[in-house]
C-alpha cells in the first residue's frame, strides 16, 4: 500500500515537473506586424524555419556578424513606411525573403504557403 502511494506521488511530481518545463520554454512564435498594414499580422515560427526547415540564419539576419549571438529586429534597418539608407521598406523585405522562398519551395514540390491569406490569417 505504501509503495503504491509513493508511485502515485512520483508520477504526479513528474507530470507537474514536465508541465513546468514545457511552459518555461522561450516563446518560439513571433507576430510580424506592421502598423498601418492592410493585412493581419503573420504568426512566424522561428523554430520551424531555423530547425525544421534548416533556413540559414543569414537569410533573414543578413547584416549580423553572428546572428546566433545578436539579432536585430528587421524594422531597425527596414523602415515600415519608406526606403531609408538603401534598405527597402519592411514589407518589401519580408516579401522578398518570405514569398520568394515559399514559391521556390512550392515549385520544388514542398508544402509552403504562397497566397496572402495563407500567412496573413484573420483572427
Amino acid at each position: 500500500m505504501k509503495s503504491k502511494k509513493g508511485l502515485i506521488v512520483l508520477v504526479v511530481a513528474c507530470f507537474l515537473l514536465g508541465i513546468t518545463f514545457v511552459y518555461a520554454q522561450p516563446q518560439d512564435v513571433y507576430e510580424l506586424k506592421l502598423e498601418g498594414g492592410k493585412f493581419p499580422p503573420v504568426q512566424f515560427s522561428h523554430g520551424k524555419h531555423s530547425t525544421d526547415y534548416k533556413v540559414d540564419c543569414k537569410v533573414c539576419h543578413h547584416k549580423e556578424a553572428d546572428p546566433k549571438a545578436k539579432a536585430q529586429k528587421c524594422t531597425e534597418c527596414h523602415d515600415p513606411a519608406e526606403v531609408k539608407n538603401g534598405a527597402c521598406k519592411a514589407m518589401d523585405a519580408y516579401h522578398k525573403n518570405c514569398i520568394n522562398c515559399h514559391k521556390k519551395e512550392a515549385e520544388a514540390g514542398k508544402a509552403a504557403p504562397t497566397k496572402c491569406n495563407d500567412c496573413h490569417k484573420k483572427a
